[in-house]
């Protein structure tokens, strides 16, 4: 047995050396490889987070509505007798949630649930001159609104500001109907009217949203939309997206209204993150596939041509357990090789589509980061299976008769 310091590695290293064009090749394979899966894994991460940032930008995680009447039989049923209970809202009348003040502290002290927003909305008409509007209205308190969804953020034009006869207004909706910050124009809900002032412009990144959006104070909208003190939901707001389902369900199991999450309100949104999410990983997998199938080739025909040097270092006293470790630490240096490479061929592409690639307004179309975690585990994940790869050819090896390797 040698017991020269670093025997394995210096016979892998040197290995390597000889087969330079073998070893340049497979470490750009493995590089590849890992480029494209640290790429794609930032890129559909980046894509995901802006959607899913787009789409609670202007609505709740969590909403909490009134159920819908129920229609109750006149008399008590004959026993075996069929009952049919028909379930519908009331025709043009609005439904506000019983006791929404005293819940609103129940909830505000939730773990998880970090804001929470009284809303009154209903339809209504937005009249300026001779132009006229539907409008989707919403009566609101700005300051636990504006923590929901990050109103002030969003204003194009103007101060959002929401005191009695005041209103903030969808971008597209003002210009539909010719209004600036500043300006007057009337609400009208059939048989009531206001004409509120105009404080600031907002976009609200949807633009059917900004085409119908006029958000007023709550107890404006109370008065406009007939429900004097109602609320026809309240909008929560957790702290961890991806939980809003859960914890509507144990809402749900705890008080009796119609509670919703985002992710119900966008299924088919959540279905194709998933979907994105599940093709992702098959993605990965094959080029790890590939990854490994490259190294293993390598070190197969690594093998083949070593076959006399491995049988005189056998010869010369190394052991099986040596010739099997020399081959082990080939693959963990290409994998590793390749993965180093390949992760600052990932940040690369990352630059190169923040910096160059646009949208149709010239902007980015949306940031994308290759977090340190993410990085590591790629270069990990294709450093391990390089060593996984190498171990079929490196019990070949560990496995020849020196005598005949000698002789080949």
């Amino acid at each position: 047995m040698f017991s020269w310091p670093g025997f394995e590695s210096r016979v892998a290293w040197r290995f390597l050396r000889e087969g330079r064009m073998q070893t340049v090749l497979i470490v750009v394979g493995v590089a590849a490889g890992v480029a494209v899966i640290a790429y794609i894994s930032a890129l559909i991460a980046g894509l995901q987070s802006n959607t899913v940032a787009k789409t609670l930008g202007s609505q709740a995680h969590i909403t909490l509505r009134a159920l819908d009447d129920v229609v109750a039989p006149a008399r008590l049923p004959e026993p075996g007798a069929t009952v049919l209970t028909q379930t519908q809202p009331r025709a043009q009348r609005l439904r506000s949630v019983a006791n929404w003040q005293a819940l609103l502290p129940l909830l505000e002290q939730r773990p998880g649930i970090a804001a929470v927003s009284p809303m009154v909305s209903g339809a209504g008409l937005a009249l300026r001159g001779e132009a006229t509007q539907a409008i989707a209205l919403m009566g609101v308190e700005l300051d636990r609104y504006d923590l929901i969804v990050g109103l002030r953020g969003k204003v194009v034009s103007g101060v959002a500001r929401l005191a009695p006869g005041e209103a903030i207004v969808g971008r597209e909706l003002a210009a539909d109907l010719g209004v600036r910050a500043g300006d007057r124009l009337t609400i009208s809900t059939g048989n009531v009217s206001d004409s509120v002032s105009v404080t600031a412009l907002v976009d609200l990144g949807v633009k059917d949203l900004n085409r119908r959006t006029v958000i007023v104070p709550l107890r404006a909208a109370q008065n406009l939309l007939g429900l004097p003190g109602g609320a026809t939901e309240l909008d929560l707001q957790v702290r961890d997206v991806w939980a809003a389902e859960a914890t509507a369900k144990q809402l749900a199991a705890e008080y009796p209204f119609k509670i919703e999450s985002w992710q119900e309100s966008n299924a088919q949104l959540v279905s194709a993150l998933n979907a994105q999410s599940v093709s992702t990983a098959v993605i990965r997998g094959v080029v790890l596939v590939v990854v490994v199938l490259g190294i293993a080739s390598v070190l197969v025909v690594s093998v083949v041509q070593k076959q006399r040097e491995i049988g005189i270092l056998r010869a010369m006293g190394a052991t099986r357990g040596q010739i099997l470790r020399v081959f082990l630490v080939q693959g963990a240096v290409v994998g590793a090789a390749g993965s180093a490479l390949g992760v600052l061929l990932a940040v690369l592409l990352i630059w190169l589509f923040t910096h160059f690639v646009r949208g149709a307004d010239g902007l980015p179309l949306f940031a994308i980061t290759l977090p340190v975690k993410t990085a590591l585990e790629v270069a990990l994940l294709a450093t391990v299976c390089g060593v996984l790869a190498a171990i079929a050819p490196a019990r070949r090896a560990a496995a020849l008769d020196p005598a005949q390797a000698i002789r080949i």
